[in-house]
């Protein structure tokens, strides 16, 4: 359990740093996250080939990388237009935090796992901190951000399922080729292939520098997966509310800071609740 702890919250660090750039990038944002998973996904393929080709892994985990790829298709898209029209500060927890509660409860619903009394007042507390945070938001961008959350549920319950099903280092490669190549084919049917060229082109230093993080990130928090109940995993890793909610605040300029850091660091309470309750 230690090694969960330590694996979801150093992904929660790199997690709200590689959305910090991907919300101040200028242009066209689902074309920014669409690199940095491209990106990611071309880091991915020779590693995931040569881990196949020397240990192998179940073909089930290529199916749920795959269905996992899918829903990162409705994620970008969605997180994108969260993050053109609505702040940061609210954005980023109410998607996060609410996605980790969804992934809760389908990780006791879907998968067997097990939450203690303290565990799911802890996760009760991280919703009230949402709560407090989307109070006053603008209802449409509320809105977008619940809508990613709900992928993001999504997304953290397939992807636990195959962690655990595989226990092999290919499902993390596998999930980020997925994506890359799900939401390529994606763009270039819609006929974006100039903006896609040019954005490597002008960009290609930062999509590979937050396309490793991406891989990075969602690998620790795979290998915590499969340590630890997918609730447990997805609340440590929003801890990263918190940093956002400062990071909107301090170098965004966006107002009512004194409440969105104390919804924050309710969340964070709840999440030391749910830390100290397993």
């Amino acid at each position: 359990m230690l090694l969960a702890t330590i694996l979801s919250l150093t992904a929660a660090v790199m997690h709200a740093s590689w959305n910090f750039v991907a919300k101040r990038a200028e242009g066209d944002r689902y074309l920014v996250l669409w690199a940095q998973f491209f990106a990611a996904g071309v880091i991915s393929l020779p590693l995931l080939v040569a881990n196949h080709l020397i240990w192998g892994m179940p073909w089930q985990g290529y199916l749920w990388a795959a269905c996992s790829g899918l829903v990162h298709l409705p994620y970008l898209s969605l997180l994108a237009r969260a993050y053109t029209h609505a702040d940061f500060s609210v954005s980023y927890p109410v998607a996060r935090g609410g996605g980790a509660a969804l992934a809760a409860i389908a990780g006791v619903a879907f998968l067997g796992d097990h939450l203690s009394v303290l565990e799911v007042a802890g996760i009760a507390i991280v919703i009230g901190g949402l709560t407090m945070l989307a109070y006053g938001a603008n209802g449409a961008h509320l809105a977008l951000a619940l809508l990613v959350a709900v992928t993001i549920g999504l997304y953290s319950t397939l992807d636990a399922h195959g962690a655990r099903l595989t226990h092999s280092v290919a499902y993390i490669f596998a999930t980020q080729v997925a994506g890359g190549l799900v939401n390529t084919t994606y763009a270039l049917a819609r006929g974006r292939r100039a903006g896609m060229v040019e954005m490597l082109r002008r960009h290609w230093r930062r999509a590979a520098i937050t396309g490793l993080a991406t891989m990075v990130t969602y690998g620790l928090v795979l290998v915590a997966f499969d340590h630890a109940p997918v609730g447990y995993v997805s609340a440590l890793r929003e801890s990263s509310v918190v940093l956002a909610a400062l990071a909107g605040w301090k170098f965004l300029g966006e107002g009512d800071h004194r409440r969105r850091i104390a919804a924050a660091l309710v969340v964070f309470s709840g999440l030391l609740v749910l830390v100290f309750g397993h």
